[in-house]
């Protein structure tokens, strides 16, 4: 869809603008935008949600003072459910984050942190009008006590699967189009699949700049299962979508629950960090499919080599 046809009225305020770097804490600087807004093409209402799931981000750029006025960094992972009203935009959260940065936040580093996440989470829960849940853990935490790589060895990525076979296709469609994926009866009773590719990619809603992540789908059919090409196909034709990582996310995960009617489904998009945040959205037909290491806000997980 072209970024051309969106109402951008609401995000546009910091988005794709040259902006002031406030240094002292205002958070004023924080947009929200409906989630309505960005499931109108899936036919998908706010009060009839066809999954479950939540969007976790990691900002990289949180920094403030000790009352003594050394500074203090750490990395704020936020968590908040699909069911909210409201998303926000990932560039006022940037600005709202850099506003700490010539604030005194507490008496020594641990408090400073301990702080800026309270106000992080009762900004944001105010803002968006839901349960947010916000830690800032030190630079230092943050880097070296990581639980395992979030999918371990699970997943199988298309493109290594797929690698005898892809030599000569043709790869042409750059715009979401869900008539590409096919399917085949399953020689089973039960098929699990687990499928990972790195090349999906998407660009911003405003300023078209490129959104570049992984996609892990964990799906249970009875009935039919995917032809790994033509899921890589779909995967690919997102390239020159312009829309949020929450709206790629869903999207993929209604296309594949309308055409495969899986038992259960579980899509979770890693995205690359853009202006020191990553956004990293997943939804699911049912909760414990819904990977924990991206729930535990105290607890940050192993990245992507994406990110």
């Amino acid at each position: 869809m072209s970024n051309s046809v969106l109402d951008n009225s609401r995000i546009s305020k910091h988005l794709g603008q040259i902006s002031e770097y406030k240094s002292t804490y205002d958070p004023g600087l924080l947009v929200s935008e409906p989630r309505a807004n960005n499931r109108k093409h899936l036919n998908v209402s706010d009060n009839n949600l066809p999954f479950v799931g939540f969007d976790t981000w990691n900002a990289y750029e949180v920094s403030g003072l000790t009352d003594d006025g050394l500074p203090v960094a750490g990395v704020a992972k936020i968590q908040y459910p699909c069911d909210s009203k409201y998303i926000v935009e990932s560039k006022s959260i940037k600005l709202y984050f850099n506003s700490f940065n010539m604030n005194k936040c507490g008496p020594n580093a641990a408090a400073a942190l301990l702080y800026i996440s309270q106000r992080a989470t009762e900004d944001l829960s105010a803002l968006l009008q839901t349960d947010v849940q916000v830690c800032v853990l030190a630079s230092a935490v943050a880097n070296n006590n990581r639980e395992e790589y979030i999918f371990g060895d699970e997943y199988y990525t298309l493109e290594d699967e797929l690698h005898s076979d892809i030599d000569g296709v043709q790869f042409d469609t750059y715009q979401e189009t869900p008539e590409l994926l096919s399917k085949e009866e399953i020689d089973a009773d039960v098929f699990v699949g687990k499928y990972h590719s790195a090349l999906l990619k998407s660009n911003c809603r405003v300023t078209s700049q490129p959104d570049w992540g992984d996609i892990y789908i964990h799906m249970t059919t009875t009935k039919y299962k995917p032809r790994a090409l033509d899921l890589l196909k779909y995967i690919i034709s997102f390239r020159d979508e312009c829309h949020f990582h929450e709206e790629i996310c869903e999207t993929v995960y209604v296309r594949l629950m309308n055409y495969f009617e899986p038992t259960e489904l579980c899509v979770t998009c890693l995205y690359a960090r853009r202006g020191g945040i990553d956004i990293n959205p997943s939804r699911a037909s049912h909760d414990f499919l819904l990977p924990a290491a991206l729930s535990d806000v105290t607890v940050p997980h192993k990245k992507t080599g994406k990110q």
